[in-house]
């Protein structure tokens, strides 16, 4: 089969003191993202639906948390490394659909530039990522706005 498809999650505690990132653009909010790089959620997902859809494990086991080189790293770095290792393995991006639950901040006035600069990253029309924002209707970690999940599903083709 040429198509393969990959689902990626991920998930990220809220925290004072650090900036919010996601989609790989800065977002003005109260608090931030708790991660050993700067805990893009959306970014982590993609690049885990990206791996898994190309059989090659998932982000920590190509860039771990206990790497000094990845302390506090931008995840778009992250995102351009993993498409290049689709890429070595043979495949070739087909596109994107992306889910972020999180109470705060409200992210939908947000999704054109995040679209428009994962497309950049990926080297892709903005039209195959769909990014999406939901609530979880105040229920769970992220109703309570103790942390944001995101969840990823590409699909890639053997070239």
């Amino acid at each position: 089969m040429k198509i393969r498809v990959g689902f990626g999650y991920d998930v990220h505690r809220l925290v004072e003191g650090r900036e919010l990132w996601m989609g790989g653009i800065k977002l003005e909010h109260t608090m931030g993202l708790l991660g050993h790089s700067d805990a893009d959620v959306l970014i982590h997902a993609l690049c885990d639906a990206l791996l898994g859809a190309a059989n090659m494990r998932d982000i920590g086991f190509h860039f771990p948390d206990t790497g000094a080189e990845y302390e506090n790293i931008d995840s778009k770095i992250l995102l351009k490394k993993t498409m290049d290792l689709i890429k070595e393995k043979g495949f070739e991006f087909g596109n994107a659909d992306i889910t972020v639950a999180a109470e705060q901040p409200k992210l939908n006035k947000h999704i054109p530039l995040m679209v428009e600069t994962l497309s950049q990253v990926m080297n892709t029309d903005p039209d195959n990522i769909s990014i999406k924002a939901t609530t979880t209707e105040k229920l769970g970690f992220t109703g309570r706005q103790e942390g944001i999940a995101a969840y990823a599903t590409v699909l890639i083709e053997r070239k």
